[in-house]
């Protein structure tokens, strides 16, 4: 009997049917001791994260947005600074730039593979450099929908012009590179919690990741309104954007299973790439590189995708754009790029990128329905 139950983009209630005894008992403890601002699950929480990315220090904070700002602070990232970041993103990766003063670069990204492409980032930087009036700082690369960057590239660059690396690791949790979890790969790393992301909690999270000790506790005290050694010691510029007791506790619930749940994304990756490769473009692997399978993002002729997503949605099948306009052609972002024309690659997937269900729940009944849709719609 063909599975008629409708389909999930994300199946947040079947992750939480999957853990169900764990959360609730771990939320009911913190609802028994009363510490929700900083309580001991916090430090547990940030003691995996340590041991499953690798990383030397883990700050957890209140979503990944101020992840990125909190690097950006400690770093003293400011007016006069030019940091570069791929121009197909989310905007919390360029908003936090601007909040502090700094002067967002956009760089196009690899059509095949989404992000940051190095032929323009060269081409960013030297133009950045020959008009002589801001400071290059830093690439904060982002690991779209999943796939690590090449951050060995990357360093190089960086290395060539004086620069560090960051990472967006948004949606990249669970990843790695060469061998290497994502969370050790940059500088200092920003990931998130949002529920939707591979490793989420039940509202915003985030955390930074770094093997930088004094990097470290300058980030732990601009979380907590930059604080010194007393809570009324003000020692800095800070922000409050600390992870909630709770929100920790859930993550903790969480974190046994996520190692099996990357492995049972990579698998619904591998169905799709068996069934619509010769349909549709597919997304790229990279030798040496895992994804987090944040998203599945097939890309299709730009005339035809309203028709598809149409279609899908007629077959019972959702589906998501991510992105539909480019940062550097977004409003609030036009002053800082070149216009329509200038990144062509970035300009042409915001046009033709779709992304199928992606969760570690996903049945193969209903992949097999996916599978069916996507080829009726894109015939």
């Amino acid at each position: 009997m063909t599975d008629q139950k409708q389909i999930s983009f994300v199946d947040l209630g079947a992750q939480y049917e999957a853990h169900k005894p764990a959360i609730d008992s771990a939320i009911q403890t913190v609802l028994n001791h009363g510490k929700f601002i900083m309580g001991p699950e916090i430090g547990e929480f940030e003691s995996w994260l340590c041991k499953f990315t690798g990383a030397g220090n883990a700050i957890s904070c209140s979503s990944g947005t101020d992840a990125l700002l909190m690097i950006l602070m400690a770093e003293g990232i400011g007016p006069g600074d030019a940091v570069f970041v791929p121009a197909f993103t989310f905007t919390a990766t360029a908003e936090v730039l601007l909040m502090l003063g700094a002067t967002t670069v956009f760089v196009d990204v690899d059509g095949d593979d989404f992000n940051m492409d190095m032929e323009d980032l060269n081409r960013q930087i030297s133009i950045t450099k020959s008009k002589n009036e801001l400071k290059a700082r830093g690439i904060l690369a982002v690991d779209l929908f999943g796939l690590p960057a090449d951050y060995k590239a990357l360093k190089s660059v960086a290395e060539q012009h004086g620069m560090k690396v960051w990472a967006d690791a948004a949606q990249s949790l669970g990843g790695s590179y060469h061998g290497r979890m994502v969370g050790s790969l940059g500088r200092a790393t920003a990931v998130s919690f949002f529920p939707a992301k591979p490793l989420g909690c039940y509202g915003d999270g985030g955390a930074v990741l770094c093997d930088d000790d004094e990097m470290a506790d300058v980030m732990r005290s601009i979380r907590a309104h930059g604080k010194g050694g007393a809570k009324y010691d003000i020692v800095r510029i800070g922000l409050n954007a600390r992870l909630d007791t709770i929100q920790a506790a859930i993550l903790l619930a969480k974190a046994p299973g996520f190692h099996d749940e990357i492995k049972k994304r990579e698998e619904v990756a591998l169905a799709y790439d068996r069934h619509l490769s010769n349909i549709v473009k597919t997304p790229t692997r990279r030798e040496g590189r895992t994804s987090a399978w944040a998203q599945y993002t097939i890309q299709v002729p730009e005339t035809e995708r309203d028709g598809i997503v149409g279609k899908l949605k007629e077959l019972g099948v959702p589906s998501a754009v991510y992105y539909p306009k480019p940062m550097h052609m977004q409003s609030a972002y036009k002053q800082y790029g070149q216009g329509e024309g200038s990144l062509p690659a970035s300009e042409s997937l915001s046009k033709r990128v779709l992304s199928l269900p992606m969760h570690p729940f996903l049945p193969d009944s209903h992949i097999d329905r996916i599978v069916e849709a996507v080829t009726d719609a894109v015939s």
